[in-house]
């Protein structure tokens, strides 16, 4: 059985406008190089489409030279986002309580390789709905637009029910430094941390790393004792 390998995903804060560009583009650059980012959700503010494809092409590129992929979300856009994203260069969209056929638009949309992410599907259901529309991952946990989040325990039982039975990979998102060894006990793929966790003064994700380095030797030690 090989190693787990639980990589980071970024969740930008809520509501991302041009103005918070170059401080936002500094915290994806640090934190990058301080873990093992996959990908990076811009969660942006709703603008015209000609606003938001230029802040995507401002952003973007500094998680992708660092080898993340860039998806893009915008609660409360009307315009087509698909367009936004790939329009900015980004690799991908990100949709919170999306509906079954909503998902299913866009994955045929999407066919060319681009990723498409569903979120907010705290019940089982909601989630295999997601995974059955094709997703390329569904995320359990991370602030809603409303600044509301699940309970970590429902995070946390969520995601090791997913990857018990699923392989659409998944996103088990950390809201403090205490929920971070629970969520990388459950086997998810993905590990995101929300924006407190990455930007400002309290930020420390080389921390964050060595904890994801530490549970994959365990993991490696459990498999090799079985």
């Amino acid at each position: 059985m090989s190693e787990p390998r639980t990589r980071l995903a970024l969740l930008s804060p809520h509501r991302v406008e041009a103005g918070d560009a170059d401080a936002l583009a500094a915290a994806i650059t640090a934190a990058c190089a301080a873990g093992d980012v996959a990908a990076v959700l811009l969660r942006l503010a709703p603008a015209d489409e000609r606003s938001l494809v230029n802040l995507v092409k401002r952003l973007a590129p500094v998680a992708q030279e660092a080898g993340a992929a860039v998806v893009v979300a915008c609660t409360g856009f009307a315009g087509d986002l698909v367009s936004v994203s790939a329009r900015g260069g980004a690799d991908g969209v990100h949709l919170d309580k999306a509906r079954d056929g909503d998902l299913r638009d866009l994955r045929e949309r999407l066919a060319d390789g681009r990723i498409l992410g569903a979120g907010g599907h705290e019940q089982k259901h909601a989630a295999m709905e997601a995974g059955e529309a094709g997703v390329d991952y569904v995320m359990f946990g991370g602030l809603y637009a409303d600044g509301i989040a699940p309970e970590a325990a429902t995070v946390i039982e969520r995601a090791s029910w997913w990857t018990e039975i699923f392989e659409t990979p998944c996103i088990a998102v950390a809201h403090t430094q205490d929920e971070v060894g629970p969520i990388l006990e459950t086997g998810a793929e993905f590990l995101g941390l929300e924006s407190a966790l990455w930007i400002g003064d309290q930020a420390d994700v080389t921390a964050i790393q060595a904890a994801v380095g530490q549970a994959r030797i365990a993991a490696a030690a459990r498999d090799a004792a079985s």
